[in-house]
């Protein structure tokens, strides 16, 4: 009885410490919880950080575009569908109609172009304030362990999550509770008879996770879904997400 009563507390504490770092309780019934399907299993309570700084690497163009996707895949599944975002970067490289696919309309995103690092970086902070807004998407070259952690403060107060995409690859520390490296892999077709592209598909590097081991794995996005394509489970989970 004393054991299970120890066991208890743990996992109290262990639970209001994740908390205070992004990874919120287990929601209950009346709560809803991000629609990720299989992603969730990879984070402590099984829940995705928000309020936290996400960072993700980038290096190549090719891998910065599928970034920028599945980011837009994360936003449309764990954000109210009326939610709002900031973009921040030193040219346009999205294209806005494209996010369709991804749930997120147009208007939505407030995109934000600046010539100088240093003057992304003070947007991002400053977007970071707005407390409407459910997340800032912001692509810097590096950051800074004391950036990040103005950043993070900055965020402990507003509770808005922060997506920083880095395009320089040399992994420095700061203070991001997930840093993720995503790259592009073949698409799979599910229809045989029909040649072409089959839906998005990437390969997950998660090369960090706050209280948490890190994982690589694949993932897809499906009729408005993430799903797993690892080989073994890809056919079943088509059948179930196409019917």
């Amino acid at each position: 009885m004393q054991k299970i009563f120890r066991e208890n507390i743990i996992e109290q504490l262990r639970q209001q410490i994740n908390a205070l770092e992004g990874h919120k309780q287990i929601p209950d019934k009346s709560s809803k919880k991000a629609d990720l399907n299989f992603l969730d299993a990879y984070f402590p309570n099984q829940v995705f950080p928000t309020g936290v700084i996400h960072e993700f690497l980038s290096e190549e163009t090719e891998n910065l575009a599928c970034t920028t996707a599945f980011i837009s895949g994360l936003l449309s599944k764990t954000n109210a569908k009326n939610s709002f975002y900031i973009w921040i970067g030193n040219q346009k490289k999205i294209f806005p109609a494209g996010l369709k696919l991804f749930g997120i309309e147009p208007h939505q995103i407030i995109f934000i172009n600046l010539a100088k690092q240093k003057d992304i970086l003070w947007a991002t902070e400053e977007a970071l304030k707005c407390k409407s807004i459910q997340a800032v998407i912001s692509e810097l070259d590096s950051i800074s362990f004391a950036q990040s952690q103005r950043l993070q403060l900055t965020i402990e107060k507003s509770k808005v999550t922060a997506y920083i995409l880095r395009t320089n690859n040399n992994i420095n520390s700061t203070t991001c509770a997930v840093r993720w490296q995503i790259s592009a892999i073949k698409s799979y077709n599910n229809d045989v008879d029909m040649p072409g592209i089959g839906f998005p598909s990437w390969k997950i590097d998660l090369l960090k996770i706050r209280n948490g081991n890190p994982k690589s794995f694949n993932v897809g996005w499906l009729n408005g879904q993430f799903i797993n394509t690892e080989p073994a489970k890809i056919e079943t989970t088509i059948l179930k997400v196409v019917g």
